[in-house]
Order: structure tokens, then sequence, then C-alpha cells
């Protein structure tokens, strides 16, 4: 399949700001050529973007495709079957919002990833984690106090998502498992969480020789680790011991993000998660005492941004939404907005979102040999990043692979 962009105006995220002129070939599922003036492309189906911006498809490294529910315990109630066809539908979605790539952060497999790239349901591109590793008692732990021992891994959607490891031994043998199973990067939790029950947010959790044997297997598997930490303390630990990304990261202090600056860590910050659940868990089951934790992350939101702006961290964009919280996906752009410049906030989810998943000069940018994953917006999201809205009803286009996924130009 090939066609040619015209009257468009592109905005490639290294630049900063559209630019008018340009003209874009595709060929089956790359960018052929891009040009300031007319290409030449006689076989080629034009495609007329009536002067529309046209930018690269986006891209979320924090979702969970599999987390159907917001208070997740809630998930082992749900069978894989349901918790595989809840997954089509919020993948699909997904797509609709322009984001042609999405790194799962726990819970998708092989055969969700398989059954995407074989266009047996629509969804963005994924790079995939399996099941997320954490301790005995930890932000991974579900089990009830008055559980005896694990369940089996097919019993229901909540056991599928997530595995517990003690030791060395048990955390290196547990990141093999999964980068077997297909992943593309290894999930560990380091602190407490919000959507647990038991862990306090500053608990530290998985010693520094559990991290240190994870990141020596992923590495050795040319995969990498990424963690689910909150406090200054999990993070420098976790930083320290070669992890690659630190995901939510709201507590993160100035001399922590000067240390992840050091070491080349990424970090993907996810504050609409915790407005969202402000405003809408308690009526979708999330009980008082997590809500009290958010509330205490929620508060240092902002003050992440600024400590990671100042000290020179990459941030990319991430979601973290769980269950019916997904429909505000975009929201991360406006909340991004009111303190970042706008140019900033979509290259987070392009340019610096490519790095995250190792895929630069082929994701995030329009360029000559790039995957051909392209939005077309109708008017500038520099000017307004509230275009990204739910659902897309500002992308008369949505292109991944050199296929539209929608077209109403």
């Amino acid at each position: 399949m090939s066609f040619l962009l015209k009257n468009l105006n592109l905005l490639d995220p290294r630049w900063k700001e559209a630019r008018g002129g340009y003209e874009v070939l595709v060929e089956d599922d790359r960018i052929k050529e891009v040009s300031a003036k007319p290409i030449k492309a006689a076989r080629a189906q034009v495609v007329n973007c009536g002067k529309r911006t046209l930018m690269p498809g986006l891209i979320d490294c924090h979702v969970h495709t599999h987390h159907s529910e917001v208070y997740i315990n809630r998930m082992e109630a749900v069978p894989l079957t349901l918790m595989m066809a809840r997954s089509a539908g919020r993948l699909k979605r997904m797509l609709d919002r322009g984001f042609t790539t999405v790194r799962d952060a726990g819970g998708a497999d092989w055969g969700t990833k398989a059954a995407v790239e074989s266009g047996l349901i629509p969804g963005p591109r994924l790079f995939i984690s399996c099941r997320s590793i954490g301790p005995t008692g930890g932000h991974n732990d579900r089990n009830r106090r008055t559980d005896i021992g694990p369940p089996c891994l097919c019993c229901n959607g909540m056991v599928f998502i997530r595995c517990i490891a003690d030791g060395p031994d048990e955390v290196r043998k547990a990141a093999r498992e999964q980068m077997r199973q297909g992943a593309d990067q290894v999930k560990l939790m380091v602190s407490g969480g919000v959507a647990s029950p038991y862990d306090p947010l500053e608990s530290l959790q998985f010693t520094v020789e559990e991290i240190t044997a994870a990141v020596e297997e992923a590495h050795a598997f040319g995969r990498y680790v990424l963690t689910h930490a909150y406090t200054p303390e999990a993070i420098t630990r976790a930083v320290n011991c070669g992890v690659r990304t630190i995901e939510h990261g709201n507590l993160v202090d100035a001399p922590t993000a000067r240390l992840m600056a050091k070491k080349g860590a990424y970090m993907i910050p996810n504050l609409v998660t915790y407005d969202a659940m402000k405003r809408r868990a308690k009526e979708l089951g999330m009980p008082a005492e997590m809500l009290e934790k958010n509330d205490e992350v929620l508060k240092y939101g902002f003050a992440e941004l600024e400590h990671c702006r100042k000290a020179g961290v990459k941030m990319a964009y991430g979601s973290d939404l769980l269950g019916a919280l997904e429909d505000e996906q975009t929201g991360e752009f406006q909340i991004r907005g009111r303190v970042m410049p706008a140019i900033d906030v979509i290259r987070s989810a392009t340019l610096i979102g490519a790095e995250v998943v190792r895929q630069e000069g082929k994701l995030g940018v329009i360029e000559p040999g790039a995957y051909a994953d392209l939005l077309v917006v109708d008017g500038d999201p520099l000017k307004n990043l509230g275009l990204f809205k739910d659902g897309g009803p500002h992308l008369s286009a949505i292109v991944k692979g050199g296929h539209f996924h929608k077209n109403a130009l």
C-alpha cells in the first residue's frame, strides 16, 4: 500500500513548531519520503489533509491493558476469558485515542501481543512486561490474610497479572520466566503503592541483592528493568542497582532527581491516574485506606515534574489508568501542560517514549525509514493540548504501520 499525504502542517517533535508546505510518502508500513517540495509518486493514493496537523502517533509508556477493575482485588472474580475480552476493547480504545504504541507495565502476555500483531484485534504496538514481580507483603501481593499459599496461575485475572518472588534466586528465576514468556522489559515493585492493601507508601520492597539479580538477568537477555517506586529511598536504591525507568516517582526530591539524571534513568509520571482516582475511584470500589494513600501522592505531582525538569531527567508519557478510569488516558496532556511547554509534553509522548521502548528513529518521528504511525489532527496541538480527547474526536486520521485505523478526511 502506498499513499501520499499533502496539504498539511508537519509537526515533527524534534522541531518547536508545525511547518507548512511538506508532503509525506508512505509505502507499506514505513515512511518512504518527507519533503518540503512536491513528491512524485504516480502510483500512490493522494490524501489531502486539508491543512491539518500531521504528527507521529502517540506513545503511552505505562498502561495496564488487562487491569479492567479500578480496585484490583476484584480481578479475582474475573476469569481469564473475560479478562481478555475486556482487554480487546481497552486496546482498541487506546488506538482510537491516537496511541499507536503502548508499553504494558504488567499484565499483558505474549498472546495479547500476538493477537494485535496478527490483526485478530485492533490495538497499539505492544511492549509487554508479562507478570509484574513483587515480594511477599508488598505492592504486588494481593493475597488475603486468610489465604494459605498462592493460587495457581490459571485461576483468575488477578493471579495472571502478577507474581511473588522472595530472595535473589527467586527474583532471578521470575525475571527469566517473564523473558522466556516474551517480555520486552521486566517489572519490579520496589516501594509501597496506592492500590494495595497492606504496604505503607514509604515501605522499601526488594533488597539491593534482589533488584540487582533482576537487572543482571534483564541485561543478559538484552532487556531492562522498570520499577514501581514512589519515595527517594526506593528510587535511589533502584537507580543505583541499574534500573532504567522509574514509574510514578511522585515523592522524588531534588537530589534523587539529580542522581537519576546522572545515571541516565527515565521517569514516567502518571499524574492523571491520581487525579482520576481522587474524583472517581470510591464509586468504583476502591477502599478508604487506598484513597488516603492516593491523596498523599497527589500532593506532590507538580513538584515531581519540576524536580525532574530542573535536573534534566527525561520524562515519558504514562497514564496507568485502571478499569473504567481508562477514558482519561489523554488527560495527562493537559495536566502536564499546566506547568510544561506544550512541545515538551508532546515530546514525552513521542520522542522520549520512543527512547524508552528503544525504538529511536523508528517511532515518535516523521522521517524516512520510520514506521508509518501517524495522526492527522484538526488544529495545532501546540496551541491546544485539549485536541487530544477521549475517543479522538479531533483526530481525522489514525495510521498504524501504514494502514488507516481511522480516516475521516
